[in-house]
């Protein structure tokens, strides 16, 4: 019996080698064909996507307010507001003894006398309680008040910020005083805010140019009710300027004011 002719190298076996070489190449390229087809057909990242629209749409409509972000309209127009100012105000410093201290009819009548000055023009509680009752009015508390001026019967000419507490006891109100002549200025705890700082005269540079300013004085035959004249003497624009004395007797310029009322 004739046994098969074996052919030497093992023919079979590289033909079996080639064919799977060959059939791992094309799988490798399908395979490579199909991630690239892939690919180009799936869409781009969203959150890319999203971040490109939002900056486009900002960049066309720079202006247009953000969701989330409240944005306030600034009023450029501000509301009209109220300014008093103190005139001859008795706040005079002087040397006694050793020290200097605010002058009061209370505290140095011996002093004053001795000086020849009456003792009942120096009377620096008046300024006291009608800078405590200027600040503490409703006016105050709903913000209207843009200022508060006082000047002395020696033509000195300081201005108090309207959030500033005054102290309610005099001792600490000649304190205030004392070092508020002596230093020009005085500042806030902590801050460089001037709550109280003396400036030039007139005062009348200072003021709003659409104000009325209205003096108070006792002896003016004009007597009327603050509602009814305001009403009708003032308009929605205009700023009110109170000048009132601070003075134990006497009366406050005319130059000051435009009408005087009781």
């Amino acid at each position: 019996m004739v046994r098969p002719f074996k052919v030497k190298g093992g023919g079979g076996r590289k033909r079996k080698k080639r064919d799977e070489s060959y059939s791992r190449e094309e799988e490798e390229e399908e395979e490579e064909v199909t991630e690239q087809f892939i690919e180009e057909e799936s869409p781009k990242n969203p959150r890319k996507e999203e971040e490109e629209i939002t900056t486009r749409d900002e960049e066309d409509n720079p202006n247009e307010e953000l969701a989330g972000i409240p944005v306030v309209l600034s009023n450029q127009k501000s509301d009209p507001g109220v300014i008093f100012i103190l005139e001859k105000a008795s706040l005079e410093v002087a040397k006694v003894g050793k020290s200097y201290q605010l002058l009061s009819s209370e505290d140095h009548a011996n002093f004053l006398k001795r000086h020849n000055r009456n003792p009942a023009n120096y009377r620096p509680d008046i300024a006291h309680q009608a800078l405590l009752m200027i600040l503490d009015s409703p006016l105050n508390k709903a913000g209207r008040i843009r200022s508060v001026y006082v000047r002395t019967e020696k033509g000195v000419l300081f201005e108090v910020k309207p959030h500033v507490r005054i102290p309610r006891t005099y001792k600490r109100f000649s304190g205030i005083i004392l070092q508020l002549l002596q230093k020009l200025s005085i500042n806030a705890v902590g801050k460089r805010e001037k709550l109280m700082r003396v400036i030039k005269n007139p005062v009348t540079q200072y003021l709003p140019l659409n104000s009325l300013k209205i003096g108070f004085s006792h002896s003016s035959e004009k007597l009327v009710d603050m509602n009814d004249y305001l009403s009708v003497a003032t308009g929605n624009d205009d700023n009110l300027v109170f000048v009132v004395g601070a003075m134990a007797h006497g009366r406050i310029d005319k130059e000051f004011a435009d009408d005087f009322i009781s």
